[in-house]
């Protein structure tokens, strides 16, 4: 019998910030989701920690705030765009490809 999944997860950046964000919101993120796939034999499956050695914590920060924005909106309209700093497009953009959001 599978051990229950936590309702938590956490996203470690390669400076060492952790992010512990709902398990529904991090499912966002295409990469995220197959990572947590029990079926996908990964060990973030099992362990609900994801560490991403090419990200920041200022961009992972940024994802999971995109993340929960998405979840939040994900059935609306007309919704308002988030507030992105010029500064870190380029590398959300990067980010943004490969966490397929």
């Amino acid at each position: 019998m599978p051990s229950p999944q936590s309702e938590y997860v956490t996203l470690i950046s390669n400076d060492g910030f952790e992010f512990i964000i709902l398990r529904e919101a991090a499912c966002v993120a295409g990469t995220i989701k197959r990572m947590l796939d029990p079926s996908s034999n990964f060990a973030e499956a099992s362990s609900g920690v994801c560490r991403f050695g090419q990200f920041n914590g200022l961009i992972i920060e940024k994802l999971t705030e995109y993340l929960y924005y998405n979840l939040k909106h994900r059935d609306s309209k007309d919704v308002p765009d988030m507030d992105i700093p010029p500064a870190l497009c380029l590398e959300l953009l990067v980010a943004a490809d490969y966490f397929d959001v």
